[in-house]
């Protein structure tokens, strides 16, 4: 069994697609392999795992951390949720684009967004459950968002009037994070 690599986008992120072996009992999946994802070029160095459920209708995000730089292996465990990565890079190619993708407990498939990427997802499903490794431990203080619908990022979300939080509802737009000096942590490298 192996995880292999579906798609690449935006100088980082990967879209990886897991063997699934399935018989009359249920199904088994290697989700993490060291050997595997060395391989690949992806990391193997993840130090905290999160697990959050959602109803339909919930945007999450898009969050990030800079200190220490946080990626995240991200997938759906319950249900269907569009997981979306926003280009926080300064001087990336790719700066303030976005990729996004229907991920589903059905369809097994995981994202991996690098520190420098802020990250969020809609539920599709009335519920889901998304299930992420993280490369860095979390810090409240160098943690921070793009708001869900800043207009320079144009995303296409599966919802119009979602569900956020007091936070999420608050938060800054990409011209103004990218004017912060936190902005500094995350620089583009070819």
């Amino acid at each position: 069994m192996q995880v292999k690599i579906a798609s690449s986008h935006l100088n980082g992120l990967v879209v990886l697609d897991p063997d699934v072996f399935e018989d009359e009992r249920g199904f088994f999946i290697e989700v993490f392999r060291a050997d595997q994802f060395q391989a690949l070029g992806l990391p193997v160095d993840f130090v905290q795992d999160n697990h959050s459920r959602s109803q339909q209708g919930v945007v999450r995000g898009l969050h990030f951390q800079w200190q220490p730089a946080m990626g995240k292996l991200m997938r759906v465990t319950l249900g269907s949720a569009f997981l979306v990565a926003v280009d926080i890079r300064k001087g990336s190619p790719t700066l303030g684009q976005w990729f996004g993708i229907e991920a589903s407990a059905a369809n097994k498939k995981q994202v991996w967004a690098p520190a420098g990427f802020a990250r969020g997802f809609c539920v599709l499903s009335p519920a889901a459950e998304i299930q992420y490794k993280c490369t860095g431990i979390y810090n409240s203080q160098a943690e921070s968002g793009i708001l869900w619908n800043d207009p320079a990022l144009a995303i296409d979300w599966p919802v119009k009037d979602p569900v956020l939080s007091a936070k999420d509802q608050k938060a800054r737009t990409l011209a103004e994070w990218l004017a912060s000096p936190e902005s500094d942590h995350f620089t583009y490298h070819p």
